[in-house]
């Protein structure tokens, strides 16, 4: 039997869909191995439950309402069109997620340093920010423009 949104929106954190009190996560299914799973908390999760090179697997679609019923149901189709030209889903999903989390690392490192139009040097350490003013910035300009001219007198470590 197919999910309704009215279904969904009824599910009750603690009760089963038989009415019974839980304190177990319990299944709504859908179709195509679509389901909600229902945590005691109240916390609505979509997963997708397929078999792989005779293996079961399940993948998570995302979390209900941010995700819609119509959304995780196109969801799950896309993945089972994966399945159908061989691809398994959970690492088509886990290289998605390793190029997101990529392109964020390459972007946060073009964007370490920063001069604005007005002449404000803003840059990042690690998760921290430090903005200097115009004035803060010839500043530091200029002492590192001084510590360049010397050399530095080197000795061996002992």
């Amino acid at each position: 039997m197919s999910l309704t949104t009215k279904a969904i929106k009824n599910a009750r954190p603690g009760i089963n869909t038989k009415g019974e009190p839980t304190d177990k996560p319990y299944k709504m299914g859908d179709s195509g191995g679509l389901y909600l799973l229902v945590s005691p908390q109240g916390g609505k999760w979509w997963r997708l439950k397929y078999r792989f090179d005779g293996k079961e697997n399940q993948l998570s679609l995302g979390v209900y309402p941010d995700i819609s019923l119509s959304e995780a149901r196109d969801r799950r189709d896309s993945y089972r069109a994966m399945l159908a030209d061989g691809i398994n889903p959970s690492n088509y999903a886990k290289e998605q997620r390793a190029a997101l989390r990529a392109e964020e690392v390459r972007q946060l490192a073009a964007t370490r340093f920063q001069i604005d139009s007005d002449g404000a040097l803003t840059f990042r350490l690690g998760k921290r920010c430090l903005i200097l003013t115009p004035s803060e910035t010839a500043e530091l300009r200029s002492f590192l423009d001084a510590t360049r001219a010397v050399t530095p007198k080197v000795e061996p470590c002992r």
